[in-house]
């Protein structure tokens, strides 16, 4: 199990391991809050300004599993790989210009969740709970990613293990974060998120620097990965494919559309101190973006060094192995794995806000409040991480990445419902419930199939299935919408707010 185990880079790792375990437990006393209360155990009191709340949405947004699969996809498939870069700079004027505004409500009414705002502004119980079902069963194989951020540098430090023992430190480390997430809420992943971010920097920019020079410069990179794509062929290069085109702009687009609605980003952002510090962070978080792109060469530096891999996703720990010292390997493997506990604890809150509040609540439990509340989202995040941890140990992990796929064309179904429901009162809460439902149908039909591929035809062009799913679900919520205002004579009453201007628009 040990016995090809690279101890100089496995010691390294375990100490920042150890490092990030106790800031866990000791951040249940930084802003230190009333951990009984969801709001302070799920939102750390919406206490973060605008440094905190730049490494925690840095933290939650670049996972592991972002610094594991961009490379090994621009490895596999070069220019289409760096769709994750444009996806990742469009969310920020979308950070900027909406979530500011869905804060102020959100902080005026005491809502913790998008389910909270969904039922509170439609008044329809139903629509709140299609909102809280779709963002969590969205967030399972996400948290399960995480998981394959983590096996893969583990298993690059020579650790191997059969039956039980395969996936031992994995199930370890997740004990650990369950335990110290119980006990912190949201201020353990925000405390950790300093110390990830900073060694996500370091070695990042190291490779960059170093890993050229070894090579003969990014021109012999870039020969060796053109040369290694045309002998390849397929719909893969260095430049993308005339077919490619559409494809690679509707995927960042729908995926930029969708990736603050999932509980965790959003979570992140209500967790703000402020709309200021909102802001803020759209103007400075693409820094981040800029890091994703020096990670995604790292897939072209993988053909340039002569790796022969039979899984793309062992680009960035081979790369590593071969030439940086073992105890920069293990200081870059550990960055990874806490840049799987970061998103992964956050995701487990997130999911764990918006089951108690959208699910348990309204439907098991209405007259829950305070410590009672707090603790049955403690209970529901330990759930989440042992549910995530069964999926890796118990499913190959390409049912993971399938539905993490899925995710992502079920996510960006309740933009209607969150997006236009800051702004326009003239939609109705069953006329989006049915928009929803039709969404996520066709979604999920245009997607399975034997290739399992988001990518769909339309006409003499692909396209990204959420995308297209989402125009019939624009489509059937508009329409049935204009019926019910056709028939009530007039726009049928807000249940939640007198008006959407900001609460505190200095605040930061």
């Amino acid at each position: 199990m040990i016995d090809n185990l690279n101890w100089e880079a496995a010691s390294v790792f375990i100490a920042f391991f150890a490092l990030v375990t106790v800031l866990g437990f000791v951040a249940s006393r930084w802003k230190a809050g009333d951990l009984n209360q969801l709001h302070e155990w799920g939102l750390g009191g919406r206490r973060f300004g605008p440094w905190v709340t730049w490494f925690l949405l840095g933290g939650d947004l670049y996972t592991a599993y972002t610094v594991i699969a961009v490379p090994a996809l621009v490895y596999a498939v070069g220019a289409f790989g760096f769709f994750a870069i444009p996806y990742t700079i469009l969310i920020y004027p979308l950070l900027f210009a909406v979530f500011p505004k869905l804060w102020s409500v959100c902080r005026e009414r005491e809502y913790l969740t998008a389910g909270d705002f969904v039922l509170g502004h439609f008044g329809n119980r139903w629509l709140a709970l299609a909102v809280a079902i779709t963002g969590l069963v969205a967030t399972m194989p996400y948290i399960a990613l995480q998981l394959v951020g983590m096996e893969k540098v583990i298993e690059a430090m020579g650790f191997r293990g059969e039956g039980i023992w395969a996936h031992a430190p994995l199930t370890i480390a997740f004990i650990i974060l369950a335990v110290y997430t119980y006990r912190s809420g949201l201020r353990a992943p925000a405390m950790i998120a300093f110390v990830k971010d900073i060694m996500i920097y370091i070695f990042v920019i190291a490779a960059v620097i170093v890993i050229p020079i070894k090579l003969g410069g990014y021109g012999a990179i870039f020969d060796s990965a053109g040369a290694a794509f045309e002998a390849k062929g397929g719909n893969t290069g260095l430049l993308l494919k005339e077919a490619q085109i559409w494809p690679y702009i509707t995927l960042a687009v729908g995926s930029a559309m969708a990736l603050f609605l999932y509980p965790h980003s959003l979570t992140g952002i209500l967790a703000a101190s402020g709309p200021g510090a909102i802001r803020r962070n759209a103007i400075a978080l693409p820094a981040y973006s800029i890091v994703l792109a020096m990670i995604a060469l790292l897939g072209l530096m993988g053909h340039a060094a002569g790796l022969k891999l039979s899984n793309p996703q062992d680009v960035v720990p081979q790369l590593f192995l071969k030439f940086f010292p073992d105890w920069f390997s293990g200081f870059a493997f550990a960055a990874i794995a806490i840049g799987a506990l970061v998103p992964a604890a956050i995701m487990s809150i997130g999911a764990a806000n918006t089951f108690t509040r959208n699910v348990w609540k309204p439907f098991v439990n209405p007259s829950l409040e305070g410590a009672e509340e707090a603790f049955i989202a403690k209970v529901v995040s330990v759930v989440v991480k042992v549910g995530a941890l069964a999926v890796i140990l118990l499913m190959p992990t390409k049912f993971a990445i399938d539905l993490q796929l899925l995710g992502g064309v079920w996510m960006i179904q309740i933009f209607p419902a969150i997006i236009f429901g800051l702004f326009t009162r003239l939609f109705s809460g069953w006329a989006l419930l049915a928009g929803l439902i039709a969404g996520l149908a066709s979604g999920t039909y245009l997607v399975w199939g034997p290739a399992l591929t988001p990518i769909v035809p339309l006409g003499s062009v692909s396209v990204y299935a959420g995308l297209y799913a989402l125009t019939i679900n624009i489509a059937i919520s508009a329409s049935l919408s204009i019926i019910v205002i056709m028939m009530k004579r007039g726009s049928f009453s807000d249940a939640s707010v007198k008006n959407y201007s900001d609460v505190n628009p200095g605040s930061s």
